[in-house]
């Protein structure tokens, strides 16, 4: 059973995928990722890690299905 998410874990959530999807879009991609992630999203490093490891997901799922 998940447990539900509280106002601010979703937020965190959403800022999450939001710096993701921002991510997949940046060409090039920016370097560092994970400070400019923090800085622009203001994200921890932890969800910073997250957003760069889901980006890749959307950037593969773009290539796989257009």
């Amino acid at each position: 059973m998940m447990a539900e998410l509280t106002p601010p874990e979703h937020e965190h959530a959403e800022a999450v995928i939001l710096a993701a999807q921002w991510l997949a879009d940046q060409n090039p991609t920016p370097s560092p990722i994970v400070p400019t992630l923090r800085s622009r999203f203001d994200l921890s490093v932890v969800e910073a890690c997250e957003a760069a490891a889901l980006s890749n997901r959307h950037r593969i799922s773009r290539r796989a299905f257009g």
